[in-house]
C-alpha cells in the first residue's frame, strides 16, 4: 500500500550561508482552482529544516501548484539582514502517484530550488 508520504509534497530548506538547515521557517503550501490560489496546508520547518508532507491524509492531485517561504521573518528571527522578505516557487505536478520534493537553498541574498527526489 502507497502512503501520503509517498506520494505528497514536501520542502527542504538549507541556509547555505552557514551550512545548516533552516529551522522554524513557515512554509504555505497553495494549489491553484480556476484563477485563485487556495490555501491546502501551512507548517514550520522541522528541526532539519523539512517539512515532510503537506498534504497529511490527503491525496495529491495534478495541477499547478506554489510554496510560499516566510523567509524576510526567519532571517529576521536570527537578526540577519536578507534582501528577500519571501520566496515562492511555483511548480506543476503532472503525475500524482510520484511524491513532489522541491528543496529551497537560501542565503540572505540569494536562493535557488530544484525538482527532487
Amino acid at each position: 500500500m502507497v502512503t501520503p508520504a509517498q506520494h505528497g509534497l514536501s520542502t527542504h530548506v538549507l541556509n547555505t550561508s552557514s551550512g545548516n538547515p533552516a529551522a522554524g521557517m513557515l512554509v504555505t503550501c497553495q494549489i491553484l482552482k480556476g484563477e485563485k490560489w487556495s490555501d491546502l496546508h501551512s507548517a514550520s520547518t522541522d528541526s532539519d529544516g523539512r517539512v515532510k508532507n503537506f498534504l497529511g491524509a490527503g491525496s495529491l492531485h495534478t495541477g499547478h501548484y506554489r510554496f510560499t517561504f516566510q523567509t524576510g521573518a526567519w532571517f529576521a528571527q536570527q537578526n540577519i539582514e536578507t534582501f528577500f522578505p519571501s520566496v515562492t516557487i511555483e511548480f506543476h505536478v503532472h503525475d500524482a502517484a510520484r511524491h513532489h520534493h522541491v528543496p529551497l537553498l537560501l542565503s540572505p541574498f540569494g536562493y535557488s530550488t530544484y525538482r527532487g527526489s
